[in-house]
C-alpha cells in the first residue's frame, strides 16, 4: 500500500511538471517574438474589435498580437496633422477605396489616392493571417496570427516600412 501511495505522489508532481511546460505553439510564439523585437517590432497582446460586419448584429472581437514598428522623425507639425486609420479584414458599408473583404474602422476618406495605392499593393501582397493594419503617429503596425514563422515576419517588416518611408 505504501508503494502505491508514492507512485501515486510521484505520477501526481510530474503530472503537475508537465502541465506548466510550454506547449509546442508556445515556445514557437516565444521564439517569433524575440526575433520580432530583435528586428524592431514591439509586440504586444490585445483585444481588438473590429467594424459591424455586413449583416452582423454585433462586431467581432478578438485577441491577437499587435507588430508595430514605431515612427522615428515626424516633426510635431507632422504629428499634428496626422491622418490615423485602421483597416480590418472584414466586409462592412465603410469600404471605400480598399480591396474586397476590408473595411474602414476609422480613417475612412483620409488619404490620398496615392496613398490608397499604396496601401492596395500591400493588402495584395499581405497573408491572410493578418486581421488588421493601423497607423497613427506613434507607429505602423498589424493584428496578425503569427503564421509563416520568420520569414514572413520579415517580409510584413518590408511591408509596413513602406508606409514609415511615406509617412502615413
Amino acid at each position: 500500500m505504501k508503494w502505491m501511495i508514492i507512485i501515486l505522489i510521484m505520477m501526481s508532481l510530474i503530472g503537475s511538471m508537465m502541465w506548466v511546460m510550454p506547449t509546442q505553439r508556445q515556445k514557437y510564439q516565444a521564439a517569433l517574438r524575440m526575433k520580432a523585437k530583435n528586428l524592431g517590432y514591439q509586440v504586444q497582446l490585445e483585444r481588438v474589435t473590429a467594424p459591424r460586419a455586413k449583416g452582423e448584429m454585433e462586431a467581432e472581437a478578438r485577441n491577437m498580437t499587435a507588430y508595430r514598428l514605431l515612427r522615428i522623425g515626424l516633426s510635431n507639425e507632422q504629428k499634428n496633422n496626422f491622418a490615423a486609420w485602421q483597416i480590418f479584414r472584414v466586409e462592412s458599408i465603410a469600404d471605400t477605396g480598399l480591396p474586397e473583404g476590408w473595411s474602414w474602422s476609422h480613417g475612412e476618406k483620409t488619404l490620398s489616392p496615392a496613398q490608397l495605392e499604396i496601401l492596395r499593393d500591400v493588402i495584395a501582397e499581405i497573408p491572410a493571417g493578418v486581421f488588421s493594419i493601423e497607423s497613427n503617429p506613434a507607429y505602423i503596425g498589424i493584428h496578425w496570427d503569427e503564421e509563416g514563422g520568420e520569414d514572413m515576419l520579415e517580409k510584413l517588416k518590408t511591408l509596413l516600412e513602406r508606409f514609415l518611408e511615406q509617412a502615413f
